[in-house]
């Protein structure tokens, strides 16, 4: 193996009585790509904060060559040539890339005057490093994710990295923007640069780490070469269960449409889309970003009302032009951002899966039954397995997988007749990945009809008994699962 560039030997980290890192270990090579996965709470974020020196470790020491450290500085880390890109990109918004690449050599270079033309100098030379094309004056708050990313990277290549850590870069960009990124990390890699690649999707560590991590409930489980994995081996290892990929099949489909889109268009969005669900139906609606499919479902749950074509439910013509009436025709919608359009991650988890049906346990005076609130929560957190030891804790302290539970209790507790689903295990681990895909199965097998909106292609053959494609806001294709391969998927989508 090549020179390490870095070693962290049996470090140990624990929050009061809760033991975060148990002797982990694990050391990257020069120019190499070392995926770091495991599931939320697995120690992954507290690992990445002992290296770049935010948490100082109960136990072990982190060698640079032939420097050991018992604790770092943050400032100590980044000299070693330790960079963290976060998921957030820890960048500002308000100001333009130009600043933001700039800022942080100004500070280090302790100057007290800003000079434009100095700034603009930094900017570009930085944005050449990975031949990053982008108006130096946008604000950053105005570009793409990718281009947030990449702006980013930029700037962690400024300060002489030796190993850039990314925590989960995938999470919110599209397929092509994933293989822009992926080029971009071989060609850092062809410098010399070590990637820490910090993910749980497992085509994506296949296809780009050499070397692979796993950690779970805080213990290193296996370090090993990513091309002797498999799908099942990776998942075993990160979850400790074994699953069976089982592909859905129709249970109960009923006779009759349940919904019917006939030509139905948003002008700018989408037109012409036709389509009809039966109970007991996944239809899947895949694409781009930009090809109209998250528009469409704000339609069908009244946000964004369509000017063209018709709706109809249970053979009527149905008028949804609020969510309000939406949810009045028992149609549910599940964001793709759970954070800020599906939960009050303040108030407590009872709450967030109470707060759609207050009429229904409330009396003639609103005034709530706290006995039948309390046996609804409990319902729904048996049912569909949420993990919390009490249901009066903030929806904040519940891992990624956990607070989408309670997304979908929420929504199943107006006892629909739809629920439609955007991106619905984006950002959760393998192990509540698999959880949710088998109640999402089991509530289609008891007649709820179901509508998957996803890029996630494995997800989509997996989990729909249908699927539209739709590019530049029209349907071009309608195809069984069974009768295609992925491949085949993603090049109707391409």
């Amino acid at each position: 193996m090549a020179q390490t560039v870095l070693e962290v030997v049996d470090i140990k980290k624990s929050f009061g009585a809760v033991e975060a890192l148990k002797g982990v270990s694990m050391e990257i090579a020069a120019g190499e790509i070392h995926c770091l996965a495991g599931e939320n709470g697995c120690g992954k974020s507290t690992l990445i904060k002992v290296i770049s020196g935010v948490y100082a470790p109960d136990a072990g020491h982190i060698e640079f060559g032939d420097k050991v450290y018992s604790k770092l500085s943050p400032i100590e880390s980044i000299m070693n040539g330790i960079q963290v890109i976060y998921q957030d990109f820890s960048i500002f918004p308000n100001l333009s890339v130009m600043e933001n690449l700039a800022f942080n050599s100004e500070l280090k270079d302790k100057r007290k005057f800003v000079n434009w033309k100095r700034f603009r100098t930094i900017a570009e030379e930085a944005t050449s490093k990975i031949d990053f094309k982008v108006d130096l004056d946008a604000k950053v708050g105005d570009l793409s994710v990718a281009d947030k990313q990449l702006v980013a990277i930029s700037r962690a290549l400024m300060f002489n990295a030796k190993l850039i850590i990314m925590d989960e870069p995938t999470t919110a960009l599209t397929r092509k923007e994933v293989n822009s990124l992926f080029k971009i990390i071989l060609a850092l890699k062809e410098q010399g640069i070590s990637i820490l690649f910090v993910s749980h999707k497992l085509n994506e560590v296949f296809e780009i780490s050499e070397r692979f991590t796993i950690l779970r409930s805080g213990e290193k489980i296996i370090t090993g070469i990513t091309s002797d994995l498999d799908d099942k081996k990776f998942t075993y290892y990160m979850t400790g269960r074994e699953f069976e990929d089982i592909r859905f099949t129709p249970q109960y489909a009923s006779q009759e449409p349940l919904l019917e889109v006939q030509d139905l268009g948003l002008s700018g969005c989408y037109s012409n889309v036709n389509f009809t669900l039966k109970k007991g139906e996944i239809l899947g609606i895949t694409g781009l970003l930009g090809s109209g499919r998250t528009e469409l479902a704000l339609s069908l749950f009244g946000v964004k009302k369509a000017d063209q074509g018709r709706i109809l439910i249970n053979g009527k013509e149905a008028t949804i032009d609020s969510v309000i009436s939406a949810i009045n025709h028992k149609i549910g919608y599940v964001p793709d951002d759970r954070l800020s359009e599906g939960l009050f991650l303040p108030q407590s988890i009872g709450d967030n899966i109470t707060v759609s049906d207050l009429d229904n346990i409330s009396n003639n005076f609103g005034i709530l039954d706290k006995a039948e609130r309390k046996a609804e929560i409990k319902k729904w957190i048996d049912e569909l397995a949420i993990a919390t030891t009490d249901p009066d804790n903030p929806c904040s302290t519940l891992s990624g997988g956990n607070q989408q539970k309670v997304v979908l209790a929420k929504w199943l507790a107006r006892n629909l007749d739809i629920l439609i689903l955007n991106g619905p295990t984006v950002g959760v681990d393998i192990g509540s990945k698999h959880d949710i895909h088998l109640i999402l199965q089991s509530l289609a097998h008891k007649g709820l009809g179901i509508i998957i909106i996803s890029d996630d292609l494995p997800e989509i053959m997996q989990n729909c008994s249908n699927v539209l494609i739709m590019k530049g806001g029209s349907v071009i294709a309608q195809l069984n699962p069974k009768d295609i391969e992925e491949n085949q998927l993603s090049q109707y989508m391409m």
